[in-house]
């Protein structure tokens, strides 16, 4: 199931390649997908989401788990 997470201020193509390559970094993650129109990413795998929180945060943006 994938987990979808609000990211703040995602406001050009350089804002989502960030959020993109922080994330693929963190262990169990399969694939990103990341929307700055609706700024939010959806991260395919099985990842903690601690562990995605605190990637958006160290890349220097704002994350939320949305439910």
């Amino acid at each position: 199931m994938p987990t979808t997470l609000s990211v703040s201020d995602l406001t050009c193509d350089g804002c989502e390649e960030i959020v993109h390559d922080a994330l693929t970094d963190v262990n169990g993650v399969e694939s990103v997908d990341i929307s700055r129109e609706d700024n939010e990413a959806v991260v395919e795998g099985d990842a903690e989401n601690d562990r995605l929180l605190r990637a958006v945060d160290y890349a220097g943006y704002d994350g939320e788990i949305r439910e």
